[in-house]
């Protein structure tokens, strides 16, 4: 329910020099604090969504206007002034982003800014304790905006007999909200109103004495200068429904003291003790940065600073009660991402956390504070596991551990696929010159697997000269064959050759086929095919003496079948069976 409240302020002379609200000049002032709207009539409306609005245009300064983005904090149905946009129509430069923090972006660079001001494109910008200070001005008419990173004022001076003309928010706050809802500055369904439950910890009537404060001396002495009703209203309306952390209780003070400072050199002296806030108008969040999904914090038992987690980000994660996003399986490649904010509202550091290996920890990007740990069962385990799961399913286990004790913060656990199976790795040779294949590859995508397999042969048992097409093979001359694999975890995966057989045509079914590897085993009914390492790592290698078919040419072709093998218990390892070959002997006599 918005409250609306009408006050008419008298435009008051300002001071040309000062450029504050008093003196010669006349000129307007609208302060936005909270989900509070003051406007230059003194009228209050309360943003109640986390969408962008226009804050301020002027047809006295046309190229300027003031946006203002609004989020939600701890409650999903409380929204916060949370940055300042100044639109700049014509320049290089589109916009002045003011953000919590006291950073300040032009366009998507980061500004550094001290007391001095700096002209940018025409405005005026600097930066203290207190907040950032932009200024354009442009046909005797001057517009200052003010954000702190909670609140934002503006004011607008200019020449005597002249009121200042402001749209917007501020000209008008009970304008309807849809006529300057800023839809390209806005995310998706912002407008969606969300509705908590009652914080019932909140005193109402005390937050209200609170409150009442602006009404009472010392800030009496600036009434005559600007109604504090409006004020009063919308610190009540917050207080009452969102609990007093983060300076709140003294937020609203703050900014109405801020005002009056503009039109009066009257002292409110005592204001801030009466009150118990602290000494100095200082930003507490100053140069603290936090993400899109956080907002700036103070801790209620220590009084420090830190990012916090916005409720409507930080509830996709809750409701599921989870610290991040599920793990990312790529085949060997793992990784997981933890919410940085979700940790500290546990008091757990991030730098306190590791995988088995103790040195394998994660990654905070400076950007978002996501915490992300990587891991790769090949280069980079950090002590994954290959195990079983309750459902007899093979899956990589790892965990996130915290500090020295160990204790298992997070399961990490992705699905073992083994790549399938290979047919038909064939190599072409003969025995007359010039005629031998060297080696035959096969380039190989299996789902999120990506490998390579070769087939090479030698001619010496070091497997280090190899057959290419200068090579003269001889009848009963002994060649190795080595079967190897690039790109896969040779630690949990292990390279079969389950069998190969040679024909004397291209085909896989040729009439003629002669075995030499039978279920992983050499060919029990011929002593000379010797086959090694097979089953025990990324390659292995087989050898036995040339031959060809008898009455066939010199041409001989080699198939072979390979498949991959999870290691676990020497498992891989084939077994020589007891039988013999089907197929003749061929001939490796000249």
């Amino acid at each position: 329910m918005l409250r609306l409240l009408l006050y008419l302020t008298a435009v008051v002379r300002c001071s040309s020099s000062m450029q504050l609200c008093r003196g010669d000049n006349q000129c307007a002032l609208c302060t936005v604090t909270g989900p509070a709207v003051v406007d230059v009539h003194g009228q209050l409306t309360s943003v109640q969504d986390r969408c962008a609005y226009t804050l301020m245009r002027t047809p006295s300064i046309p190229d300027f206007q003031v946006f203002a983005n609004f989020k939600e904090r701890h409650r999903k149905d409380v929204s916060f002034l949370d940055s300042v946009i100044l639109r700049l129509d014509k320049s290089s430069v589109s916009h002045i982003n003011l953000e919590q923090g006291g950073r300040v972006l032009l366009d998507d660079t980061v500004m550094t800014l001290n007391a001095t001001a700096q002209l940018v494109h025409g405005v005026q910008l600097s930066k203290d304790l207190t907040g950032v200070t932009a200024k354009m001005s442009q046909l005797n008419h001057t517009v200052s905006v003010f954000f702190d990173g909670y609140t934002a004022q503006i004011h607008i001076t200019g020449p005597s007999g002249e009121d200042p003309s402001v749209e917007g928010l501020c000209g008008n706050s009970s304008v309807s909200l849809r006529d300057v809802r800023l839809s390209d500055y806005s995310p998706d369904s912002c407008e969606t109103l969300h509705r908590d439950a009652t914080n019932c910890t909140i005193d109402c009537n005390t937050m209200t004495q609170r409150c009442n404060l602006m009404k009472e001396t010392p800030f009496a002495a600036c009434h005559s200068h600007i109604k504090p009703e409006p004020y009063v209203a919308a610190c009540t309306d917050t207080l009452c429904k969102y609990p007093a952390v983060d300076d709140l209780n003294c937020q609203f003070l703050e900014a109405y003291s801020r005002a009056c400072s503009l039109y009066s050199d009257d002292a409110l002296d005592g204001w801030r003790s009466k009150a118990n806030c602290s000494a100095g108008p200082q930003a507490f969040c100053q140069d603290r940065y936090c993400s899109s999904h956080e907002f700036c914090g103070k801790n209620s038992v220590t009084g420090e600073t830190r990012c916090y987690c916005r409720t409507i980000f930080a509830s996709t994660y809750t409701s599921e009660n989870s610290l991040g996003d599920p793990v990312v399986c790529n085949g060997s490649s793992h990784s997981v991402a933890l919410v940085g904010c979700l940790l500290e509202d546990k008091g757990i550091l991030y730098s306190d956390l590791h995988l088995y290996d103790t040195t394998c920890r994660g990654e905070m990007d400076d950007d978002t504070h996501m915490v992300t740990f990587s891991f790769d069962s090949s280069s980079k385990p950090c002590g994954t596991m290959i195990r079983m799961n309750d459902d007899s399913e093979i899956i990589n286990k790892n965990s996130i551990l915290v500090g020295a004790t160990g204790a298992e913060l997070l399961d990490l656990v992705c699905p073992f696929f083994l790549p399938e199976t290979i047919i038909d790795f064939a190599m072409a040779l003969k025995i007359i010159p010039g005629s031998s294949s060297s080696t035959s590859v096969q380039y190989v995508t299996t789902g999120v697997w990506n490998y390579t397999l070769t087939m090479a042969a030698y001619t010496d048992a070091g497997r280090t000269q190899a057959v290419d097409s200068n090579t003269v093979l001889q009848l009963n001359q002994r060649v190795w064959f080595e079967m190897m694999t690039h790109g896969l975890d040779n630690k949990t995966v292990a390279l079969v050759t389950d069998s190969c057989f040679a024909t004397n045509e291209p085909s896989v079914s040729a009439t003629l086929r002669y075995d030499l590897i039978m279920s992983g085993c050499a060919n029990p009914a011929d002593e000379n095919v010797l086959v090694e390492s097979n089953g025990e790592g990324a390659f292995n290698y087989f050898s036995f003496n040339m031959f060809q078919f008898t009455g066939k040419t010199g041409r001989v072709y080699l198939h072979c079948r390979l498949k991959l093998c999870l290691i676990k218990n020497d498992t891989c390892t084939p077994v020589q069976e007891e039988s013999g070959s089907s197929h003749p002997l061929p001939s490796r006599n000249s």
